[in-house]
């Protein structure tokens, strides 16, 4: 199983739980059963706390598993307050205060403002914690970094503050150095994390600053000084820098990063979270659930919701079965893939091409609509054409004033007004028919936006075609995003071959990503969790219909004649 295997059985779950609410929308016992397990499902985070002396590298080992230096060094070691690196939809940090239920959002760089002892002595402002949010897919599976003070310092509070927070960590990653391992701050932490029994690893940071016979006798020390502790799960040791992991990844050099040590911390890391924490969370949540419906169809007296609660009693065995047995993780390739196949968005669109256009029309429109109001000619011209198309003309108006309708639209409505006296009459001698009437007013061919439209469009797909093409020399190119109509049309003009390839799986990944954040959402609505949502799931609903069907003032009115 992987991280998004794992989110799927949540969505799974919270579906069951869904169906099984609407079965009596009335009844509170079910109402306030169903939304606790929706809260269980919502809440679903995984604190993996860092705990070492100050100085030890903690803030930079978080960037480097991260991949860039999103948390500021040398300022998190002074405060005296939890910070936690979690999933937010741009980079920005919060600050929780223990006397407001608000949270207050301020950008990164005023972090010390509220977490440094020298702009918070004391904690005088009363900051109960701080978030930082980085919008980096790792996160976005509900991994909580949690960064803790650093042990040992002159400042007593840190040390209080750290391990007041031990209770709430699922796992813990303890650093020393080998400059200096193993300190007693970080014996008496170490003691304290056994009592938890919680998953333990031991970094052992700045690996570069000795040869390789001081790295094996440090390491070899540390081995010792654990096993005193008899830990029942012993933990594992790794040998990193973090320092290089993190030069190599912002330089994009393979050879550097994997001779910093973080890749195999990595690898267990992930492996802990796709199977041992998953499966313990997942079965969990398949016994709670299974265990509401066999109370809530026991309960029941009437024979079709009992039905209804036994089918959904098979759903849920039917989600549990293919998971019996032993599981082996796949491999989670969804960021190293993504870093490749980037697509750039339009703010209001989603679709490039959809934004292009839309530029396109809008700025036709700004200018013809003045022509319309002054320009004789110009009237006389856009009544011989019918006017503009349904949903051109609701476009003219929203740019538009009554002032100007009244002055351009006259001369089309005594037009209309002749036509229709002239069809009704039988005037050409030929009498009434419908074909007569569906040719009155605008269509595609005669609206002059509809024009623009299109050939705008031709202009955007050339572009695309052209940039699609540059990519397929630079697989890192980010690749324009397309609405599915947009998208069709464009594929069909590159034919096979690699950069249609390229854009195909782009989007086959960013459709799946916003399915994930709309059953996201759905799932905190459900558990009156809206507050955790990020900005994209909130945006998913409308993101999703955008990409699907392209923008609502591109799309062309319905057919008249399909609905007769």
């Amino acid at each position: 199983m992987d991280l998004k295997q794992y989110e799927q059985a949540k969505f799974s779950l919270a579906e069951i739980i869904r169906s099984a609410q609407a079965i009596d929308s009335k009844d509170q016992e079910l109402l306030s059963a169903s939304r606790n397990l929706s809260m269980r499902l919502a809440d679903d985070r995984f604190n993996l706390m860092l705990v070492g002396r100050f100085s030890r590298g903690k803030s930079t080992l978080i960037n480097a598993i991260l991949g860039a230096s999103h948390l500021p060094t040398g300022i998190l070691p002074l405060t005296s307050v939890i910070t936690t690196v979690r999933y937010g939809s741009r980079t920005q940090a919060a600050i929780n205060f223990n006397d407001r239920q608000l949270r207050q959002e301020v950008p990164l760089a005023r972090l010390a403002e509220y977490v440094t002892q020298q702009s918070n002595p004391g904690n005088v402002k009363n900051v109960a914690y701080a978030e930082i949010e980085l919008p980096v897919e790792l996160l976005r599976r509900g991994v909580f970094f949690v960064d803790s003070p650093g042990l040992g310092s002159a400042i007593v509070e840190n040390t209080q503050t750290t391990e007041r927070f031990f209770p709430e960590a699922d796992a813990f990653v303890l650093i020393t150095s080998f400059d200096s391992p193993l300190s007693r701050e970080e014996n008496l932490a170490l003691h304290r994390i056994r009592q938890t029994d919680k998953v333990l690893y031991v970094i052992v940071n700045k690996q570069d600053t000795v040869n390789e016979d001081e790295r094996k006798q440090v390491l070899s020390f540390v081995q010792s000084q654990l096993e005193e502790f008899s830990f029942q799960r012993p933990p594992r040791i790794f040998s990193i820098s973090a320092r290089q992991a993190l030069e190599g990844k912002q330089s994009e050099k393979p050879d550097l990063v994997a001779s910093s040590g973080i890749l195999p911390f990595e690898d267990e890391l992930l492996r802990f979270l796709t199977e041992e924490r998953a499966e313990a969370f997942l079965s969990n949540m398949y016994e709670r659930v299974e265990d509401f419906l066999l109370q809530r169809r026991n309960l029941e007296r009437e024979a079709e919701k009992q039905s209804m609660y036994e089918s959904l009693l098979e759903r849920l065995r039917g989600l549990r079965e293919p998971r019996s047995g032993s599981l082996a993780a796949t491999e989670y390739v969804e960021d190293k893939t993504s870093m490749r196949l980037i697509l750039e968005l339009d703010r209001r669109s989603g679709c490039q091409l959809c934004g292009e256009v839309l530029d396109a029309v809008f700025h036709f429109l700004s200018k013809y609509q003045y022509d319309l109001t002054i320009n004789r000619d110009t009237q006389r011209e856009h009544a011989r054409r019918g006017g503009f198309c349904s949903l051109h003309t609701w476009q003219y108006e929203n740019i538009s004033s009554p002032y100007g309708v009244c002055t351009s639209y006259p001369e089309l409505a005594h037009q209309m007004a002749s036509e229709l006296q002239r069809v009704a009459t039988g005037a050409d001698g030929n009498g009434w028919t419908k074909e007569k009437m569906m040719g009155l007013g605008s269509s595609q061919e005669t609206c002059r936006v509809c024009q623009v439209r299109i050939d705008a469009e031709k202009r955007a797909i050339d572009r695309a075609v052209a940039k699609l093409q540059e990519a397929d020399a630079s697989p890192k190119s980010n690749l324009p995003a397309c609405c599915l109509p947009h998208l069709r049309m464009i594929v069909g003009v590159l034919g096979k071959g690699r950069a249609a390839e390229l854009l195909l799986k782009a989007h086959a990944q960013f459709f799946e990503r916003i399915a994930e954040d709309a059953q996201r959402y759905a799932l905190r609505h459900d558990a009156l969790r809206r507050y955790l949502t990020s900005e994209e799931e909130r945006r998913a609903s409308q993101l999703m219909l955008l990409m699907l069907a392209g923008h609502r003032s591109l799309c062309a009115p319905w057919n008249v004649q399909s609905l007769s």
